[in-house]
């Protein structure tokens, strides 16, 4: 299976999300790899600081950049679980992992100049289609606001109803400072003690992939 995470914008958690869901798959006995294809490496080195800590159990990491539709083909023979971090960007790297992966992650702040870019995302993913088919794709409200009565999340349920290339995922990442110190040091939040964080990584990967939790 391959899952691709990416976005038109950047900022929105892409990294965040991708090294989280690998952890979690991980520890869960899946046999996954990282695809890096971000010139920003977030991935990437975080791999570099888990490797360096010793942390178990590893997840290993390939870096890509250009054309990677071939790469992910011969990873997806070797590995369980394929999930890549796309630059935050329309990019050669993005339109080409489109066309052949199994399931698209979009993470998006619950902003407006986030929400704007869903436009141009809904039709590259109807494009995608045109090639891959069986694509599915969902947006994931990301770094939302954790005080729940800012009213940025519905106003974002509400403008992504309108886009048909799309769902929008159940589960909600909330802006949690345990996610970028998680980062830092090469460990995912389900290796922590922020049970809300660990909750949410949980739950996204019940949403979209099948195993025992």
């Amino acid at each position: 299976m391959i899952v691709l995470v990416a976005a038109e914008k950047g900022g929105v958690g892409k990294s965040t999300i991708a090294s989280n869901l690998a952890v979690h798959l991980a520890h869960h006995g899946i046999d996954v790899v990282l695809l890096d294809t971000d010139g920003q490496a977030t991935s990437a080195r975080f791999v570099e600081r888990r490797d360096e800590a010793g942390i178990l159990p590893p997840v290993p990491c390939v870096q890509r950049t250009g054309e990677v539709a071939a790469t992910l083909r011969d990873l997806a023979r070797r590995y369980q679980i394929v999930v890549v971090d796309a630059g935050g960007r329309d990019s050669r790297e993005m339109r080409s992992a489109m066309a052949v992966a199994n399931l698209l992650l979009v993470p998006t702040k619950a902003s407006q100049a986030d929400l704007e870019t869903f436009p141009k995302v809904n039709e590259l993913i109807g494009l995608a289609r045109g090639l891959n088919p069986g694509l599915k794709a969902s947006a994931v409200l990301s770094m939302a606001p954790s005080n729940p009565v800012i009213r940025e999340v519905e106003d974002a349920r509400e403008l992504l109803a309108e886009f048909d290339q799309l769902d929008l995922a159940d589960t909600i990442i909330r802006d949690r400072k345990v996610y970028r110190d998680a980062l830092l040091v090469g460990q995912g939040v389900v290796e922590r003690d922020n049970s809300q964080a660990r909750a949410e990584i949980q739950l996204l990967a019940q949403e979209f992939f099948e195993f025992e939790a």
